[in-house]
């Protein structure tokens, strides 16, 4: 299960691995670097719009998927509920 703190994680090694600093990314996102920076540090209060923003910034999306596997947010080609099954 994800939490803040490893959202905060994976969004500091995507940065990094695309070479980004990140005040780059913050302004690539529309944040303030103490935003960035903050989300990267795992603060459980941060907002879910502008880590979505910061998210997207990076060229990833974010999946929400049941628990029996089936993606219901968060790709185009998800299959929809009625026709997974």
């Amino acid at each position: 299960m994800l939490n803040v703190a490893t959202i905060g994680q994976i969004i500091r090694d995507e940065r990094k691995e695309l070479g980004l600093r990140q005040d780059e990314l913050a302004a690539a996102s529309g944040v303030g670097l103490r935003f960035l920076v903050e989300l990267e540090r795992g603060k459980p209060t941060v907002q879910m719009g502008k880590v979505l923003d910061v998210i997207s910034a990076l060229g990833c999306e974010l999946q929400i998927k049941r628990p029996d596997g089936i993606v219901i947010a968060g790709r185009a080609d998800a299959p929809k509920k009625d026709e997974a099954e």
